[in-house]
């Protein structure tokens, strides 16, 4: 098949995937990146997407009678790099100073290569001539364009919102008509309240998990409301003795008002949300020690939390066997605080169609005979009439005139919310990011296992964004080097 340079690929990427494609091809094939295949630079040169910048790697090749497919990508990778910058510039995401310093480089990037014996063997490189040292010293420092606003491919969940520049400093959610949710939060902070170890866990793991990069829903991983579930299931029904009670098991009974004034105390929305929710007397019999008999360190119970979910055998810090991922539900109404999924009947992936912000849309609602029969187009189709088509055409009349959507529900890690008991919390975790939550679990308790034997050589916080960058500016030195080669020329070598 030809070979093709996607829209964000950057050369480096595209000599790789051509490297790996010659590689694997049948026959008897030396590496392309030494051996002389013809075909094969053609090719990668027809794939090269801009189409200046593929004219000028095919001139440079046809008149330097180029057999090695490095030479040509390191000149695809010089001419791609000038283009960058250029771009960079005209977006303003250089500093006015710097320019100067960029345009100067642009022009050294665009020379023709010479020509540099290596031992027995040659190469290209683009020349750096002695007084240009302090140019390509400043490039160095400056940061990569491929990696500024106009060069990089659009990411739909990190793109930042715009908000004033200054008097920010508070993040957060907003939402309307949320009456459940406000429930979940006085859920929430009345468990804060039942012991003082509880918000500084919580956070820690809040903290962690978006320093690791696991705790976004559209990318397939847990919501930060996920993780507090997980937190408050380990000190209520894992932790011996608890420390939090289970508040929705201490509820009190109904007080003596009209049911309908029952909304909102102990119903919401059709949803129990019956629980001990009397802040005032929780916080002053968690004050006084009559809560719990827990005694643990804060320490002691982050590492007991690690150690349950990294595996599901029987734990070193308490008489008890992990959690079992593919067979249990966390449930804090629960006496135990597990279920099981085929209980819960969470045993495979769902679709539901529901209204935009609405709850799911019942099977009745899709009846067709209360819709008009479809409109049939005058386009000739082989395929017959029947009541399966005349109800899928309905059904898609339906979502269109009602403005709905259809709403994937993942039952790979499963979390039931306290009150919307056939929400699972974690149904966006999908494979992959049930695979990450959990290889981060596992390094979690393998750092804090090794912390007392003095061999811990991974940082338990580590930011995974931050080395994301470090390695993409390890990457943009390893470019600069391999463009221009480690010798310094002097000025003659141009004429």
């Amino acid at each position: 098949m030809q070979l093709h340079q996607e829209q964000h690929e950057s050369p480096m990427q595209y000599h790789n995937r051509t490297n790996k494609i010659a590689i694997a091809l049948p026959g008897s094939y030396s590496l392309p990146d030494t051996g002389t295949h013809s075909h094969i630079i053609q090719h990668y040169i027809n794939g090269i997407r801009d189409e200046g910048i593929k004219n000028k790697v095919h001139d440079f090749v046809a008149s330097a009678g180029i057999q090695a497919l490095k030479i040509v990508a390191r000149q695809h990778k010089s001419l791609h790099l000038a283009a960058d910058y250029e771009r960079a510039i005209e977006q303003g995401h250089y500093r006015p100073e710097d320019i100067p310093a960029i345009q100067n480089y642009i022009d050294i990037l665009r020379r023709k290569p010479i020509r540099v014996v290596r031992s027995a063997d040659f190469d290209y490189f683009i020349p750096i001539i002695q007084n240009e040292v302090d140019v390509l010293d400043n490039i160095r420092q400056l940061p990569d364009p491929a990696t500024l606003g106009p060069n990089k491919p659009k990411d739909r969940y990190n793109d930042s919102l715009e908000f004033p520049k200054t008097g920010v400093g508070v993040q957060c959610d907003i939402n309307f008509s949320a009456h459940l949710a406000l429930q979940n939060t006085i859920l929430l902070r009345c468990y804060s309240y039942t012991d003082h170890r509880v918000k500084p866990l919580v956070l820690f793991v809040k903290h962690w998990a978006k320093i690791r990069g696991i705790n976004t829903p559209y990318r397939g991983t847990l919501s930060s409301y996920g993780y507090v579930l997980m937190v408050l299931h380990y000190l209520i029904n894992v932790v011996e003795p608890f420390v939090c009670p289970n508040l929705q098991e201490l509820a009190p009974p109904d007080p003596d008002i009209p049911p309908e004034a029952l909304e909102g105390i102990t119903t919401c929305q059709g949803r129990n949300v019956r629980f001990w929710r009397d802040e005032r007397a929780i916080q002053s019999l968690a004050l006084q020690g009559q809560l719990n008999q827990n005694h643990d360190l804060l320490g002691a119970l982050l590492r007991g939390f690690f150690e349950y979910y990294a595996q599901g055998n029987m734990m070193v810090t308490l008489p008890k066997r992990g959690f079992d991922w593919g067979r249990d539900v966390i449930s804090l109404r629960t006496h135990g605080g597990l279920l099981s999924k085929a209980e819960k009947g969470w045993t495979g992936a769902k679709t539901v169609i529901q209204p935009q912000g609405g709850a799911p849309i019942a099977p009745a609602e899709f009846n067709p005979t209360m819709m008009q029969p479809p409109t049939l187009n005058s386009k000739k189709t082989d395929q017959p009439l029947s009541p399966d088509n005349v109800a899928q055409s309905v059904t898609e009349q339906t979502l269109k005139s009602k403005d709905l959507k259809e709403i994937r529900h993942r039952y790979l890690f499963a979390i039931e919310d306290p009150f919307e008991l056939d929400h699972n919390v974690a149904r966006t975790v999908t494979h992959n990011g049930i695979v990450a939550i959990r290889d981060e679990f596992r390094r979690a308790w393998r750092i804090i296992k090794a912390a007392g034997k003095g061999n811990v050589s991974e940082d338990l916080l580590e930011d995974v964004k931050m080395h994301k960058d470090q390695l993409e500016r390890k990457q943009f030195i390893s470019l600069l080097d391999e463009i221009h080669g480690s010798d310094v020329y002097p000025e003659s070598v141009l004429i």
